[in-house]
């Protein structure tokens, strides 16, 4: 069966293959007719007879062939009316040259206009139509100063082929009077020309004057057609032309570039945009061959259509200019908005905030004062170290949202950078504890284990400081001085977790009091800094604070744990952590505690933190915690161990499950014997 599905797809592959190949029949049989065209009228290979077998035949085969191949290539593109509109006008112009060839050429006076005409001049309104649908597809949105260039170019290059294909023309037909059917199928070619190139011209500027392989193919097909005509308008009027010259080959290579451009793929859609110095240099070449054509009028006069159409074209130019100008201005006024403009929150940052507090500075007097609020989140590095950086992210833009909407009407709130906050409120100091007492409760959110929370400071302007640097440097020290003055309250709720531990199990009161001592020496070994070896000593006293919300019956188990036993084990890190980041000023030591049973290696619980991803202080307990409970002569589970085979086992595991480091440190500790003061640990008798 594999062996027959492995067949089958090579069989499907093999029929796609061909099915490829057999749709580019038509455009490799109108290339090969046209490269044997080409080399005959270039060599003269063959003489007078294959000239005119090619001139009736080849030549008349080609068109047929490249609409063909339109329809067929076109047929699998998203825009296959467009290239049906394609194959519609090639297909016209080839029945108006068989006509022609097969029905007027042999005449001695050949009818002007004729039903070739016809077949000539329906070309151009189906090419029309699918260069729109073409430009439609392929360029999103409506970009104003890309479709003004595209005018601009079209009028442009419109004059020009104006002010000589349609020139000559003129003249050439100046003293044919009466003939007016003649006259207008004359002048149809010329304008439908120079509509074309005008077009094609256009198209390239709405695509950002980026050209792709199709759109290259496709423009260079319409663009060389429009040429052609052009041309052999011309030298018809200056009665240079005759058959059997490079000029007959544009018509026919302009259809293969289009039947080409039919296959390619179309790629993605894309905005064009214009800018840098290209916005210049657009409409300034235009601008110059409208004004070289206005300039050689006054010397040899052209007609009315071409000065009209450069004349417009300037207009369009300057018209350009003014939506430059204006887009100048937009810019401008975005980019001052944004300079002043935090871009996470949507407040004003720090500078807008040195520049509101200039102005209020000078502008407040006793009778209309200011208050400078300044706020500073507290546990909000404990919520993003939690919760990722987008939460993170996420949560400032609330709080911000809250504190706007919460001085909205008398005040204006910013955001200084990281967690810090400040608004100034047009009110008097009566105010300033319901001010500060509502903000400071926009700045606040709790949820499932964590508190965000601000400390605030504030001073009333003009009374408290006379420039701006000095009110925002007392403004901030009045906030830490809340900030410090909040630890009391942080140290009064651990006194109080700690009893709740001591009340609820006196043998883990008992445990943790050694891990704290323990750590303490094996601190002092590190060289911890005072504010990091208080935390220490809290986290130590505190580290199993979770294991109150595990049942009794499995802390007190005698036999090992089962898998859901040890489940509800692994979370009392977590329930910890918890417990103690309630209390205001203690969320470092609650992160820490969650990080209590972390590995070395990656490989411990809840968040699986590997080597310095958790705090040290939680590695200092982690091992401290280890030895402890080995040496503690009272488990349920299990006999206490000698002192040197629990280090032993600990220094087993540094590297893996203990930072090596830690252990080195715990070696040194043990070695110097542990402060008598202290109570005794279990291994120092």
């Amino acid at each position: 069966m594999v062996l027959l599905a492995a067949n089958s797809r090579a069989g499907l592959r093999a029929s796609a293959r061909v099915a490829v190949w057999a749709r580019r029949i038509p455009l490799l049989l109108a290339a090969v007719l046209f490269a044997v065209l080409a080399c005959q009228i270039l060599t003269g290979l063959g003489g007078p007879g294959l000239a005119s077998f090619d001139e009736r035949w080849t030549y008349n085969g080609v068109p047929p062939l490249a609409a063909l191949a339109c329809v067929v290539q076109g047929s699998r593109q998203k825009e296959r009316l467009a290239w049906w509109c394609v194959a519609l006008a090639i297909l016209s112009w080839g029945l108006g040259d068989i006509y022609y060839t097969f029905a007027l050429e042999s005449r001695s006076v050949i009818p002007f206009p004729s039903l070739a005409d016809a077949g000539y001049l329906a070309f151009y309104p189906p090419a029309y139509v699918a260069l729109g649908l073409l430009v439609r597809s392929q360029v999103r949105g409506f970009v104003r100063s890309l479709w003004l260039d595209g005018l601009i170019a079209a009028l442009t290059i419109a004059a020009l082929a104006a002010s000589v294909v349609f020139q000559v023309v003129l003249k050439s037909l100046g003293h044919r009077p009466g003939l007016s059917a003649a006259v207008a199928t004359n002048l149809a070619y010329p304008l439908a020309d120079m509509l074309l190139l005008a077009i094609v011209v256009g198209m390239i500027s709405l695509g950002g004057w980026r050209l792709t392989r199709r759109w290259l193919l496709l423009g260079g097909g319409f663009a060389l057609f429009g040429v052609a005509d052009g041309t052999y308008l011309y030298r018809v009027a200056e009665g240079t032309y005759s058959y059997g010259t490079i000029l007959d080959l544009g018509w026919l290579g302009a259809m293969l570039l289009l039947a080409a451009a039919a296959s390619l793929p179309a790629g993605r859609s894309a905005g064009a945009t214009l800018e840098g110095r290209r916005m210049l240099v657009v409409p300034a070449v235009f601008a110059s061959v409208g004004l070289v054509l206005e300039v050689v009028d006054h010397f040899l006069r052209l007609n009315l259509v071409a000065i009209t159409l450069a004349s417009l074209a300037l207009a369009a130019v300057i018209a350009r200019m003014g939506m430059t100008f204006s887009e100048y201005l937009r810019v401008l006024a975005t980019t001052r908005e944004e300079a002043v403009t935090d871009a996470l929150t949507g407040l004003g940052n720090r500078r807008a905030l040195m520049r509101d507090l200039e102005d209020v500075v000078e502008t407040s007097t006793e009778a209309d004062p200011h208050l400078l609020l300044l706020f500073d989140l507290d546990g909000f590095k404990t919520y993003n170290d939690r919760f990722g950086h987008p939460a993170g992210d996420a949560l400032l833009a609330r709080l911000g949202s809250r504190l706007r909407d919460c001085v909205s009407g008398s005040g204006r709130a910013y955001r200084l950078g990281g967690d810090e906050f400040c608004a100034i409120v047009r009110s008097d100091g009566s105010a300033l504890p319901r001010i500060r007492r509502e903000a400071g409760a926009s700045l606040s959110e709790e949820g499932e284990g964590f508190r965000v929370a601000a400390s605030v400071g504030s001073i009333i302007l003009p009374a408290d400081a006379g420039d701006a640097t000095h009110a925002l440097r007392l403004v901030d020290r009045r906030m830490y001085q809340e900030k410090e003055s909040r630890r009391p309250d942080g140290d009064e709720t651990y006194s109080v977790l700690v009893g709740v531990v001591e009340a609820h199990d006196p043998q883990l009161a008992a445990h943790t009091t050694g891990v704290a001592r323990l750590s303490r020496a094996i601190a002092a070994e590190l060289g911890l800094e005072p504010a990091a070896l208080r935390t220490l000593s809290m986290v130590a006293r505190l580290h199993d604070i979770g294991k109150v919300a595990v049942p009794d019956a499995i802390l007190n188990k005698p036999g090992p744990l089962d898998d859901e036993e040890w489940r509800i084990i692994r979370q009392h890190t977590a329930a910890g952590e918890r417990i103690v980041i309630r209390a205001r000023g203690l969320e470092a030591v609650g992160e820490a505690i969650r990080s209590t049973h972390e590995r070395w290696d990656g490989l411990g619980y809840p968040d699986g933190l590997q080597g310095t991803e958790s705090p040290l202080v939680a590695r200092i307990v982690a091992v401290a915690d280890a030895y402890e409970a080995m040496v503690s002569p009272e488990r349920p589970y299990r006999l206490p161990r000698e002192p040197e085979l629990a280090l032993a086992e600990i220094v087993a595991c540094a590297g893996s499950q203990f930072d090596p480091s830690v252990v080195d440190a715990l070696r040194a500790a043990l070695a110097k014997g542990i402060d008598s003061g202290e109570l005794p640990l279990a291994s120092s008798t």
